[in-house]
């Protein structure tokens, strides 16, 4: 044999850089559409919502957030998990706990991690929080068929060996009854009170202690992100957190100086069943109240507003938004699927931020109490932090009430 010969058999052995990869993870639509991939973290299947995220950053804080309970993310960003993860950056209120996130969609394979802050590879990360992924899909397109036809139902399978069982997966997608009237804010709340005096993360320093609070706020718990809590403490509040179904009664007991409602995922209008009667007392109570995300859409509700599912939802911390009170706009960190009605606000309340995306609303306050709400995320995490002046109008409101 000759050389040339040898050389074109150990070639020909070789695995080649261009064969298809195996498919070890599918997407099944709700319309039965099968994508197929490459499983990463867990193995399993999971049923949910598939969203998109368009963030360039904090994949950790995104997949950690309780926000994000019942859906799959889909990162829009094509380069996932190449700075690791680490045990600084989860948003759940128990860094023990589950985001309650369904599933995650990647472009591209994980790479391995490149950043002195990473403890653990991304692949191991989801797989030790359960969380199922499929990487190799073309995100753009399934983004564009979100933004055209709105949310899809999904299920998201993972298992080594390529065998899946499409007839039921199908079936289990067609199934779910998506977010609309789902409460699962109970699911990952809080289910004991405790106390956060945590201040921010510094460089090379990590984070803080408050060890002279001015103010006492208790945060009602719907989902809370830790960075919230941590923003609370760098404008020197001490938080004492309730779980959501906490009695207005109880949290009053407490003597608070203000009173924060969480961020959190599902149905505003599910939630609020037995929310929206403890808030209207804690109105009554004449203390300043500060509402995030799902905070805000059920304070609206209390206030006599109405809520609605939005088409694609906003998800990322590239949206810029109007805060008419300055005059100044703002790029904010956004997560959420449903919205404010705008038009439905009752005399007395204020719409005082709106998107400049698509005009939905993003804020409201009560004229002449010191009650006010915003729809995004002033904390981040990730995103840009333009709007933390937000937490030091509270302690403001805080300040004054106690003045008078």
């Amino acid at each position: 044999m000759s050389q040339t010969d040898a050389a074109s058999r150990h070639y020909d052995q070789m695995p080649s850089a261009w064969a298809p990869k195996k498919i070890t993870a599918v997407l099944v639509l709700e319309d039965g559409t099968v994508v197929e991939g490459q499983g990463i973290g867990a193995t399993g299947y999971s049923v949910g919502e598939v969203c998109f995220n368009t963030a360039m950053t904090g994949y950790q804080e995104i997949l950690t957030d309780p926000s994000y309970a019942g859906q799959i993310i889909t990162f829009t960003f094509p380069h996932i998990g190449n700075i690791g993860t680490n045990d600084e950056d989860i948003e759940t209120s128990s860094p023990a706990a589950a985001s309650g996130v369904r599933g995650t969609i990647l472009h591209t394979s994980i790479t391995a991690p490149s950043n002195y802050r990473a403890g653990k590879h991304f692949g191991d990360w989801l797989s030790q929080r359960g969380i199922i992924g499929i990487c190799g899909i073309d995100t753009r397109a399934l983004t564009s068929r979100i933004r055209k036809t709105g949310f899809i139902n999904a299920a998201i399978a993972h298992h080594p060996t390529g065998d899946f069982d499409l007839e039921a997966l199908k079936q289990q997608a067609r199934d779910w009854p998506g977010l609309e009237g789902m409460d699962l804010a109970k699911e990952v709340s809080s289910t004991q009170r405790f106390t956060s005096t945590q201040t921010g993360w510094q460089w090379n320093q990590g984070f803080g202690q408050l060890t002279q609070p001015k103010y006492h706020v208790v945060a009602v718990d719907y989902g809370l992100k830790r960075t919230i809590l941590r923003c609370l403490a760098n404008v020197g509040c001490k938080v004492t957190v309730v779980p959501a179904q906490t009695p207005a009664e109880d949290i009053l007991a407490l003597a608070p100086d203000g009173i924060f409602l969480s961020n959190g995922p599902g149905d505003p209008e599910a939630t609020g069943v037995y929310a929206v009667p403890e808030i209207i007392k804690l109105i009554s109570s004449g203390l300043p109240i500060f509402g995030i995300c799902l905070g805000h859409q059920i304070l609206a509700l209390a206030l006599g507003a109405t809520t609605k599912k939005m088409h694609q939802g906003h998800h990322g911390a590239n949206h810029p938004v109007m805060d008419h009170t300055t005059g100044k706009v703002e790029i904010t960190s956004m997560n959420h699927g449903f919205a404010v009605d705008g038009k439905s606000l009752p005399a007395g309340v204020t719409e005082t931020h709106v998107s400049l995306f698509d005009g939905s609303n993003c804020g409201l306050a009560v004229d002449g109490k010191p009650v006010f709400s915003v729809q995004y995320h002033p904390e981040a995490s990730p995103g840009p932090q333009d709007s933390h002046y937000l937490f030091e109008r509270f302690t403001g409101l805080i300040d004054k009430s106690k003045a008078e």
